[in-house]
């Protein structure tokens, strides 16, 4: 009986460590899915409005590395390390996030789901973080939830053109 309790007290919610951010494209799965994972596509759109950035280097594959600088507008640059985790062509690609630095807040894991509706994909991509104060920090400090819709406006610039 206790454990029946404990069970029903156990709570999984991360609602306040995650930010979810839903969209449809007018391109098939495939196409989406090598917008997201070719470094020669991921160049000409990742990043907010007025963001370039430079690849160092990618390797879509589990344990794969992709290493990058965000340019901002104002000149700052932002290093980023995604490290892959699960890689489901085309459907799923999960990756854990940071500036590099195993210590700094923010860091965060990626699950981004491709749903195939013909020539059409929906994109769900989540961002979880460790704490609800790590995934404050981000929206407030860098505007997360607003970059990330701007970032995903850009992929449909970027299919648009492919």
């Amino acid at each position: 009986m206790g454990e029946n309790n404990i069970d029903k007290t156990f709570s999984m919610n991360v609602e306040d460590r995650e930010i979810v951010i839903n969209r449809h494209f007018n391109a098939p799965r495939t196409l989406v899915w090598e917008a997201w994972t070719q470094p020669q596509h991921l160049a000409n759109w990742w990043g907010p409005k007025g963001f370039t950035n430079t690849i160092h280097e990618i390797e879509v594959s589990v344990g794969g590395v992709w290493r990058f600088d965000l340019h901002g507008p104002d000149g700052v640059n932002y290093p980023n390390k995604i490290v892959f985790i699960e890689v489901v062509k085309p459907e799923r690609l999960v990756y854990a996030a940071s500036d590099g630095n195993d210590d700094s807040p923010g860091q965060f894991e990626t699950t981004v789901t491709f749903s195939d509706l013909g020539d059409q994909t929906a994109l769900t991509m989540k961002l979880l973080f460790k704490t609800s104060e790590e995934r404050n920090y981000v929206v407030q400090k860098f505007g997360a939830i607003e970059g990330g819709n701007q970032t995903l406006d850009r992929l449909s610039e970027q299919l648009a053109k492919m």
